[in-house]
């Protein structure tokens, strides 16, 4: 179908999608932006957010916690630091998410403490968006 392209999403740990879709939202490192059909080559870094994919088969989302983005004209695809369904993104999930991130902030040096600080708040951004909440 020309109205559709590849969308894959992996992690470390699994496959988490293979299908068709008509777009993709991406939480980009420089903003979010939204990969279709025929779109222009871009490489991205992620952030912390919500992957949405909108499909013919249903829509879906998947919380992330970073890595790459790869779109062309004929697909997106994901490398993803970390990826769950977002139906299973649960407060005790999303408290290990902060665990990380602030053990990497203790380990940071001066040229990425405002990266790893940003990371905390992207993170919580996101749980904002999935009802949950940080604890801090």
């Amino acid at each position: 179908m020309a109205d559709t392209m590849q969308f894959d999403l992996v992690s470390p740990e699994r496959s988490l999608a293979s299908l068709q879709a008509t777009a993709v939202q991406l939480p980009g490192a420089d903003g979010d932006l939204t990969a279709m059909p025929n779109h222009a080559p871009t490489i991205t870094t992620l952030r912390p957010g919500i992957v949405r994919v909108e499909s013919p088969e249903g829509n879906a989302e998947f919380a992330v916690t970073g890595g790459f983005a790869e779109v062309t004209a004929t697909g997106t695809s994901v490398l993803a630091e970390r990826a769950l369904p977002t139906s299973e993104v649960t407060q005790d999930v999303l408290d290990g998410f902060v665990s990380d991130a602030a053990a990497a902030s203790e380990n940071a040096t001066a040229e990425n403490l405002d990266e790893l600080a940003k990371r905390t708040v992207d993170i919580a951004a996101m749980a904002s968006e999935l009802g949950l909440s940080v604890k801090g």
